[in-house]
């Protein structure tokens, strides 16, 4: 019985740990992220929003594993690929994600892949076992667990990275419980229900189109009202502005805190947007435009915006600010001027023993595409008295 633990989880109640799963979960790799909030500073907007990636590995695991029962299938391979699926994640989750990639090229999916098949370590910890090794004490080859989140195998990868898998109905649940919003409720068990194999893909059954509607719709008002929430995305702006001003340095294996401390450390800049972030006195919205305010030469102008820390530079110093203090955002930058996508929408659905997508049934799924993903297509932030300067000087500097 010593290999066994029930873990008490706000969503699913106690979950049963046992075997290879409870020794995945006792790895640094997986605790390191109990020190990772799930959704960064949201906590900033919505208090509740505390709960961390360790939290939603276990629940993804949780999840994918149901999915694979109500299928007929073994859970064991796509239990452990769910449970291991984020152990790449860096500090505060996606929000040095797009930084991390261009100063080395990997995201934290391929961290993860590093970390699973053994060739990264954590630098602060002595092993006795690699995860690696721990898999392969199952009987499990690191490789097959790696080839499920690339997405090379049909189904098992669909069931956590897919158009709709146990990856997304976890984080929807999750984020929705501890943000207090009541968007992001959906009908898990009626998916999974009406989840089927076919032609050894995942596919959704007719009769379960209602249940995806209210995925698609909960998903796409999370992103707006919480993931990409403007005050959420100013701080964040704040941390990556702070670390991309640092000597450079490796951050993928911090904590939150730890990232926080090191910044401290950093200069006097760091410094004063760690104590800005600590004690909520956040940059505000000086400008914004969204695509619909924008005529066609100023949507032409901002397709070609490359050199951003030149223009930021430049409206820093008329208004006598200095470097940093003033932070120009586009959001997805490559697609405003198509028109923002949330995510892909190309659920399958079988019907009559034929897949179709799920658009061929319901208009919602092609409306919630075209849905922007943001208020604004650019918005530039500062410290607060200084606003109505730089809201003068972004226009005229800008868009000419």
């Amino acid at each position: 019985m010593e290999n066994l633990k029930y873990i008490r989880d706000s969503l699913y109640g106690n979950i049963k740990v046992e075997g290879v799963f409870l020794e995945l979960m006792e790895t640094p790799e997986l605790q390191r992220l109990h020190g990772i909030k799930q959704l960064g500073f949201t906590y900033l907007v919505y208090p509740g929003a505390n709960h961390t990636r360790l939290e939603h590995s276990l629940g993804t695991c949780y999840i994918a594993r149901k999915i694979c029962k109500a299928l007929g299938i073994d859970d064991l391979l796509v239990g452990v690929a769910a449970l291991l699926h984020d152990v790449g994640h860096g500090p505060f989750s996606h929000t040095l994600e797009y930084l991390m990639h261009m100063r080395t090229g990997k995201d934290h999916v391929e961290i993860t892949k590093e970390i699973i098949n053994g060739q990264r370590l954590l630098q602060d910890y002595e092993y006795e076992k690699t995860i690696k090794d721990i898999l392969e004490d199952y009987g499990i080859n690191a490789n097959e667990i790696i080839d499920i989140l690339e997405g090379k195998k049909g189904y098992l990868s669909e069931i956590i990275h897919g158009a709709l898998d146990a990856d997304q109905i976890d984080y929807l649940m999750r984020d929705a419980y501890y943000t207090g919003v009541a968007y992001g409720i959906i009908d898990s068990d009626r998916l999974i229900q009406t989840m089927k194999i076919f032609n050894n893909e995942l596919v959704f059954e007719r009769k379960g189109i209602s249940a995806l509607e209210s995925m698609l719709v909960a998903r796409a008002l999370m992103y707006s009202s919480v993931y990409l929430h403007k005050t959420v995305r100013i701080a964040e702006l704040m941390l990556i502005k702070a670390v991309e001003l640092s000597p450079p340095f490796d951050f993928s294996q911090l904590t939150d805190c730890e990232l926080i401390e090191k910044l401290k450390g950093m200069g006097e800049y760091q410094k004063d947007i760690v104590s800005r972030l600590k004690y909520r006195k956040l940059f505000k919205k000086a400008f914004a435009k969204s695509l619909e305010e924008m005529n066609e030469e100023e949507k032409a102008i901002l397709a070609e915006l490359n050199e951003l820390k030149e223009i930021e530079n430049e409206i820093a110093e008329k208004v006598g600010l200095r470097e940093g203090y003033v932070i120009i955002d586009i959001p997805g930058k490559d697609i405003l001027l198509s028109e923002p996508r949330i995510k892909k929408v190309d659920i399958k659905v079988l019907d009559n023993n034929e897949i179709k997508p799920l658009s061929h049934f319901t208009p919602l799924a092609n409306a919630l595409q075209m849905r922007g993903i943001t208020e604004w297509a650019i918005m530039v932030c500062c410290p607060e008295k200084y606003r109505k300067e730089v809201a003068k000087y972004a226009q005229k500097i800008i868009f000419g």
